[in-house]
C-alpha cells in the first residue's frame, strides 16, 4: 500500500545556502537538520531529498563532486543525531537557454523542478502516495513542483525563503506553509499526519 513521504530540498532547507558549493568542508548543516530528519526516521516516515544540482552543467564541477557533497551531508546527518534519508534525487541537467554548457548535462528534463519527474521517480521505485506527501523546500519551484503532483508545499525561511516571501526573488507562489526552518516544517508535517 502507497505510504505518504517528506520531500526535502537540500540548500537552504537541510544546509546552510552557501551558493555552488565548490569545497566539501563549506557544505555544513542548518542546526534544526539532522534532529529534524531523525524525528521523521523515528515515526517511519520515508524522508527523501530531491535537489537542482546544475553545477555539473555550468561546468562549475564534476558530477562526482555533486556525489560527494551528498556522503558528505548523510555523514553529517548520522554524526549529529543518527538520521538518515532514505533515498536521494537529484538533477544535474541544465537547458542551454538557462546557462547549460556542458553537453552530457546540457538539456531540457522532466526532472528539474518544478517538474515532477524526481518525485515520479521516488514514488515508483518506493511506492509512495504523492497526493498524501509533503515537499520542503526554500524556492517557489519547491513548493510548485509539490503542487504539481497534489502533494502539500512548505516553505522555509531559511536558504532563500524570505525573498520568495517578499516576492523578490521568482514568482509568487502560495505555499501550504511557512515556517521558520525544517524543524518547525517536520512539526507541522507530524500535526497533519
Amino acid at each position: 500500500m502507497p505510504r505518504p513521504a517528506v520531500f526535502l530540498d537540500r540548500d537552504g532547507v537541510l544546509n546552510v545556502e552557501a551558493g555552488y558549493i565548490r569545497k566539501e568542508s563549506d557544505l555544513q548543516l542548518i542546526p534544526t537538520a539532522a534532529k529534524a530528519v531523525r524525528q521523521l526516521n523515528e515515526l517511519n516516515i520515508f524522508c527523501c531529498l530531491v535537489s537542482n544540482q546544475s553545477g555539473p552543467a555550468r561546468d562549475y564541477y564534476p558530477l562526482a563532486h555533486v556525489d560527494a557533497l551528498h556522503q558528505r551531508l548523510s555523514r553529517l546527518l548520522d554524526s549529529e543525531a543518527g538520521a538518515k534519508l532514505d533515498a536521494l534525487y537529484y538533477c544535474p541537467y541544465l537547458s542551454p537557454q538557462a546557462g547549460g554548457v556542458v553537453p552530457e548535462f546540457t538539456r531540457w528534463s522532466t526532472w528539474r523542478k518544478p517538474n515532477t519527474g524526481m518525485l515520479v521517480a521516488a514514488a515508483w521505485e518506493h511506492d509512495l502516495d504523492l497526493k498524501q506527501s509533503f515537499v520542503v523546500g526554500d524556492k517557489a519551484t519547491d513548493i510548485d513542483m509539490a503542487h504539481n503532483v497534489g502533494a502539500k508545499g512548505i516553505l522555509v525561511k531559511t536558504g532563500y525563503g524570505n525573498k520568495v516571501i517578499s516576492g523578490k526573488y521568482q514568482h509568487q507562489t502560495r505555499p501550504d506553509r511557512v515556517v521558520e526552518d525544517i524543524a518547525e516544517a517536520v512539526e507541522w508535517i507530524c500535526k497533519s499526519l
